[in-house]
């Protein structure tokens, strides 16, 4: 699974990271930044979680 952030969309609710932070960390403006090219199968649900929870839907799952 690969998940990416779409810096447009993001506006640094932070979710994702609270989520999952094995897969999401933040940048410098306190915006969410994938963290791992490739998710791991133990982080797979966490980030699934975190795509669905975020309010301008800036994380897609691949």
């Amino acid at each position: 699974m690969k998940v990416t952030v779409d810096p447009d969309l993001c506006q640094g609710h932070a979710r994702c990271w609270e989520i999952c932070p094995e897969v999401f960390s933040l940048d410098e403006q306190g915006h969410g930044v994938v963290s791992v090219p490739e998710v791991p199968a133990e982080f797979e649900a966490g980030a699934a979680e975190a795509a669905a929870n975020c309010p301008e839907r800036a994380i897609s799952v691949h």
